[in-house]
């Protein structure tokens, strides 16, 4: 039998929208879902409502909990991957809390900046964990990540793990109708080509019949500046440097050096930027569990609906061999020219029975590209940092992330990053 292998599996609303995905997808029908996770409470939580699941939708599917990562792997044929190591608590909140010592606010600290560097540093040496596994156990099987920091992670498989690996990742598909709902246009019939990096891929081309849209999308939005939105800052990013940006708002304000400032504090509530953003989601989602967990883990007639996330139209893709176009992270193999080689990019790809094929771009518009290698930079050095182990490449990382080399001096910088290095101790100690 064929093997979908989760790991993360104790995520069990992610595992719902994909594996749910994948219980209402035809050509699926005789894999085993092999869930792995390290909290076996949430690891059983997730088995449970995926045996209910597969009831309710009259699925063929075999679901089965491992409580080993590689049994789990053994013999996949697919693998997505959704962990998150070191949790809320302590790391997240560490990585928060003690940049605020410094004065640098951050609102999701998932990507670069201080935060996305430290998340990376403490999930590679996992990753490559993973990759040694899937070495062993099924070294053929398209990993398909949805973990961040993406690009990094994506990266770091693909050259250093040596499994074929794809960053998915949903800003891509939501880009344009999320774009055109809050402008009050009609998406219908809207041609569209995305590329970049992840979380900062630009909508490059929007089109209706051979329409350029864009300046109706730009004179919408200048009057739309005037009242306070929920996506302000995108909105002045494209205002200033002419392409939409597909992340949101809130990650977006801390790539830059423009938002986040102590020296202008009332850019903060003009552009009504929300630090502390991921923090309150987590508490949120954490408090949300306690509830969600009966609805989900013990409801016998849960029902699901197929999502947007890409991962089950991939493997359909690939068993079918009818093609399939996603926006996915990737090597840039001179898909990007105006990018770093060295870099994972974030481009349209065709999916069919011979996995995953990335299109060429082009270059990028040049003020596109450079802001992209603003965080390509930290990107890489964070990557040089962890297969080192040199403590000094997290410092250069640091010091060329745009966010925070505008906000602290070369000493707090390095100060910053001997704290976290000391309070992250367990998951660090090559560093230490």
């Amino acid at each position: 039998m064929n093997k979908i292998a989760f790991i993360g599996a104790g995520s069990t609303v992610f595992a719902k929208n994909v594996l749910g995905d994948c219980m209402l997808t035809a050509a699926l029908q005789d894999f085993e879902f092999a869930l792995y996770d390290i909290d076996l409470e949430r690891l059983h939580d997730s088995a449970n409502m995926l045996n209910n699941l597969r009831e309710t939708t009259r699925s063929r599917v075999q679901i089965q909990a491992y409580e080993n990562r590689k049994d789990a792997l053994r013999g996949a044929k697919y693998v997505v991957n959704a962990i998150q190591v070191g949790g809320y608590d302590p790391c997240t909140i560490t990585d928060f809390e003690i940049p605020k010592k410094y004065g640098l606010r951050q609102t999701i600290a998932d990507t670069v900046g201080i935060g996305g560097i430290f998340r990376n540093l403490r999930t590679i040496p996992v990753m490559l964990d993973i990759a040694q596994d899937m070495q062993e156990v099924c070294p053929d099987a398209l990993f398909l990540n949805y973990t961040n920091p993406m690009a990094v992670l994506t990266n770091v498989m693909n050259t250093y793990g040596g499994i074929r690996t794809v960053g998915l990742c949903h800003s891509v598909q939501v880009c344009v109708p999320h774009l055109f709902s809050s402008l009050g246009m009609d998406s219908t019939g809207v041609q569209s080509k995305i590329a970049g990096i992840n979380h900062m891929a630009w909508l490059l081309e929007v089109t209706r019949d051979g329409e350029d849209l864009y300046p109706e999308i730009k004179r919408r939005a200048r009057e739309k500046q005037l009242e306070k939105h929920d996506d302000m800052v995108r909105f002045e990013m494209m205002l200033r440097f002419g392409y939409y940006i597909t992340e949101s708002s809130e990650h977006n304000a801390e790539y830059h050096p423009y938002f986040i400032k102590q020296t202008y504090p009332e850019l903060i509530e003009r552009f009504n930027i929300p630090l502390d953003e991921y923090p309150r989601r987590c508490v949120a989602q954490i408090s949300r569990w306690k509830t969600m967990r009966d609805e989900l883990v013990q409801n016998r007639q849960l029902s699901h609906q197929r999502t947007h996330e890409y991962a089950s139209y991939i493997m359909e893709a690939v068993e079918t061999n009818v093609p399939f176009k996603i926006g996915a992270n990737v090597m840039n193999t001179g898909l990007i020219p105006n990018l770093p080689r060295e870099a994972c990019v974030e481009v349209p790809c065709l999916v069919d029975a011979s996995g995953v094929t990335p299109t060429y771009v082009g270059n990028l518009p040049p003020q596109c590209a450079a802001l992209n290698r603003t965080n390509i930079n930290t990107q890489l050095l964070t990557i040089e940092a962890a297969i080192t182990g040199k403590r000094e490449h997290i410092y250069h990382a640091a010091m060329l992330d745009p966010h925070t080399s505008a906000e602290l001096s070369l000493d707090d910088i390095v100060a910053l990053c001997d704290e976290l290095i000391d309070a992250h101790g367990k998951w660090l100690p090559q560093y230490r």
